[in-house]
């Protein structure tokens, strides 16, 4: 960590006479909001899923491991990133020294690329539950464990080399949070950068991508068998495909142009970003943590209804519905309604 001190008067000085230039204090006040809106309203709804999570035994089904952890990881996210990022932002500038930066950097990156990988291990257990609903393969509490740990050891692994002076952490966009620096061209940095994106980006990106694909193309070949429940099994088959474009465009808004503009950076050493412009995709990647609840969570069903009684202290105004089980969960549905694994289908 000696690293750190020897750089924190260079990082001091070299702040202070830029950061003046970037913006206006309206400009930075705005921010301020846009962040403070995000990190308070993540905060909010991410601590309430833990706490419906924890108080109903009936959520507690292997994905919820993945789900509860997910929401863990945007509620770090939110409280060592968001909330000094608003606070640096409400003040025109970075006031945490060297230490600072490369802690809240290393924070940001460190729940960030978790929650990735975390929603990788999201996607597989949805094709799995969708493309063989028989039980040939099983999605238990075992595997859902296992890829809870195994996305905090892949992120720790790869987000520890800064600190040891492979790779660093630096200021980015409008100079008020810290990310992995992309722009040195060190060759200990670069090699980093590259490694680090490949493995913490690309991978998980693919495992979404993929999964979600196989997904899709088993509801389309399921549309097309001709059974007495067809009209259920088209309604149904819609729901879950409308939920996983609301997935994978909400990962792709969030995550892709920070990606797209941190590979451009790599690519093109001479390519210069106006710090305005790459402070949006910084400020979409850090929105997730109140799109992830949202879309992975409160779009359930069941969930749903254990977090109004709960916010409405026991009183639910949708008593009157049929309280959802597991099983009509909008994944489960289809599977319910097939009562047929689609490859066996396919041989027929």
């Amino acid at each position: 960590m000696e690293h750190l001190a020897r750089h924190d008067g260079n990082f001091s000085s070299s702040h202070s006479s830029v950061h003046t230039e970037l913006l206006s204090q309206t400009g930075y006040t705005i921010l301020a909001v846009v962040m403070g809106v995000f990190s308070v309203t993540g905060i909010v709804l991410n601590v309430l899923v833990i706490v419906v999570t924890v108080r109903h035994r009936k959520l507690r089904q292997p994905l919820s491991y993945a789900l509860v952890n997910l929401a863990i990881c945007d509620l770090g996210s939110a409280v060592f990133g968001g909330l000094p990022t608003t606070v640096s932002s409400a003040m025109g500038s970075f006031s945490l020294g060297r230490v600072g930066c490369v802690l809240e950097g290393f924070a940001v990156a460190f729940f960030g690329i978790t929650s990735l990988c975390t929603i990788a291990v999201i996607s597989v257990e949805r094709y799995i539950v969708v493309c063989y609903p028989l039980g040939a393969v099983l999605f238990q509490t075992r595997h859902a464990v296992a890829g809870v740990v195994l996305a905090w050891l892949w992120s720790f692994v790869w987000n520890t080399p800064p600190l040891f002076g492979w790779g660093s952490y630096e200021l980015e966009g409008v100079k008020t949070s810290c990310a992995p620096n992309w722009n040195s061209r060190d060759v200990g940095n670069m090699s980093y950068i590259i490694i680090y994106f490949s493995l913490c980006f690309a991978v998980p990106f693919c495992i979404i991508m993929v999964s979600y694909s196989q997904l899709l193309w088993t509801l389309c070949q399921v549309t097309k068998l001709q059974v007495t429940e067809a009209r259920c099994t088209n309604r149904v088959e819609m729901q879950v495909a409308r939920m996983i474009v609301v997935m994978v465009l909400a990962f792709l808004v969030t995550w892709l142009p920070y990606a797209a503009m941190a590979l451009a950076v790599i690519i093109d050493s001479s390519l210069y970003i106006d710090p305005l412009i790459a402070t949006i995709p910084v400020y979409l990647a850090k929105s997730s943590t109140v799109y992830n609840p949202i879309i992975y969570i409160f779009m359930n069903r069941q969930f749903r209804g254990y977090t109004i009684s709960t916010v409405l202290c026991g009183w639910n105004p949708l008593a009157s519905d049929p309280q959802p089980s597991e099983d009509e969960s909008t994944v489960a549905s289809i599977n319910k309604s097939q009562r047929i694994s689609p490859k066996q289908s396919l041989k027929e």
